[in-house]
């Protein structure tokens, strides 16, 4: 049976919710599989709700809009409350409890609630907690093996920021090994 993956990721503007999106396509451009990365800012750069999609797929992409995701990554309180409709019945929410205690009020969702902000902060990865999730999504939905996000990251960083691969690694391991 083929496979299709399509992931919301949203949060503030400077969380990293665009790089971890690319990490993400870029590991499964890597495994073979087609892939679609459509990032969606504007003032949101500047703190306001951003978002990106990437869908993973073993056939072709017919749109790279997702109107209901598989898949939604939360980094703050405002995505959750507006993105938390679009996810199909059976679909995975992955909530950043660290930043709210909201609780997710749909029972037709799998609903992980990850306190990466706090995790970051003790791993001393300080403000990845978005690459903390992206570890937790890979652990719980294999969408990616984790010999791809490793060597997408490396590929994802730019030569600018390669100071920060290693606290990238990290942040993506302790988001896969927390339970």
């Amino acid at each position: 049976m083929k496979k299709m993956n399509e992931i919301l990721i949203a949060g503030f503007g400077g969380q990293g919710v665009l790089f971890s999106g690319r990490v993400l396509a870029c590991a499964g451009l890597l495994a073979d599989k087609e892939v679609s990365w459509m990032p969606s800012y504007g003032p949101e750069m500047r703190g306001g709700t951003c978002n990106c999609s990437v869908i993973i797929s073993d056939d072709k992409i017919g749109s790279p809009i997702i109107l209901n995701s598989d898949i939604l990554i939360a980094l703050n309180l405002p995505s959750i409350l507006k993105f938390e409709k679009f996810v199909k019945p059976g679909g995975l929410i992955f909530l950043d409890s660290a930043i709210t205690d909201k609780k997710i009020e749909r029972t037709d969702t799998t609903n992980y609630y990850i306190p990466a902000a706090r995790l970051a902060d003790e791993n001393g990865v300080a403000g990845l907690a978005n690459m903390i999730m992206a570890g937790k999504v890979i652990k719980e939905t294999g969408v990616s093996d984790i010999s791809f996000i490793r060597a997408a990251m490396e590929q994802a960083v730019p030569d600018r920021k390669k100071d920060l691969l290693e606290a990238n690694l990290k942040a993506i391991d302790v988001g896969y090994n927390y339970s």
